[in-house]
C-alpha cells in the first residue's frame, strides 16, 4: 500500500508540493506499479532476512492478472475522473471516456493485454518444466513491459528523460527481470506427453 502511494505521489511531484492538503494527496495518490514494485523489494528482503531461498511468486501470478483486469474495468468505467486515461486520438480506437476528445481507451488496452499474458502463461504452465518462480517472472517482464509503452499514450509528467515515475519504475524492474530470465532459460523444457 505504501509503495503504491509513494510512487503514485511521485507521479506529479510538483502538484504534490503546490497541494493545499498534502496528506490528503499522498492518502488519494495509487499506482499498481509501485504496489508490485515495493511488494516485490519487500517480499525479496524478507526473504533475503529468513534465508529462504525458493521463489513464491508462482502463487500469485494468475490472481494478480485477474485482479488487475478488474481494476481495470473500473478504471475504464471511471473514464477521465481518475488518472488512467489516455491521451487524444484520432485513430479507430478512440472512445468518449467523459470529455469532448476521443481518448486511447488505455483501461481495455491493458485488460486485452493482460487476457493475452494469462492465456499465454496458462500455456507454458501446461506445456513446459520450468524453474520455480518462472511464471511471476514471466508476468512481471510481460506487465512493466506493457505499462512502459502504455504510459507514452497516457497523460504524464516527464521526471527525467521524457519518462515519468512509472515509466522508470518499469525500467528497473524489466531490467531486473531479464536478468532472471536470463539466467532461468537454460533450465526450461517440454513436458512429457
Amino acid at each position: 500500500m505504501l509503495g503504491s502511494k509513494i510512487i503514485g505521489t511521485l507521479e506529479n511531484p510538483q502538484a504534490f508540493f503546490e497541494s493545499k492538503n498534502q496528506l490528503l494527496f499522498f492518502w488519494t495518490s495509487n499506482t499498481i506499479i509501485g504496489g508490485l514494485f515495493f511488494g516485490l523489494i519487500g517480499v525479496e528482503l524478507t526473504k533475503k532476512i529468513i534465508g529462504y531461498k525458493e521463489s513464491t511468486g508462482d502463487l500469485i501470478a494468475f490472481p494478480l492478472i485477474i485482479a488487475i483486469i478488474i481494476g481495470r474495468i473500473g478504471c475504464f468505467l471511471t473514464g477521465i475522473y481518475e488518472q488512467t486515461y489516455g491521451l487524444p486520438t484520432s485513430s479507430i480506437f478512440g472512445m468518449h471516456l467523459g470529455d469532448e476528445y476521443l481518448r486511447h481507451p488505455v483501461a481495455l488496452y491493458e485488460i486485452f493485454f493482460l487476457i493475452i499474458l494469462l492465456i499465454i502463461l496458462k500455456i507454458i504452465k501446461k506445456k513446459y518444466n520450468y524453474p520455480s518462480g518462472f511464471i511471476f517472472q514471466l508476468f512481471m517482464f510481460g506487465y512493466f513491459s506493457f505499462r512502459f509503452l502504455l504510459d507514452f499514450i497516457k497523460p504524464k509528467v516527464n521526471v527525467f528523460f521524457c519518462l515519468s515515475t512509472i515509466q522508470i519504475t518499469c525500467l528497473i524492474i524489466v531490467i531486473y527481470y531479464i536478468y532472471k530470465l536470463l539466467n532461468n532459460c537454460s533450465l526450461i523444457y517440454k513436458k512429457d506427453k
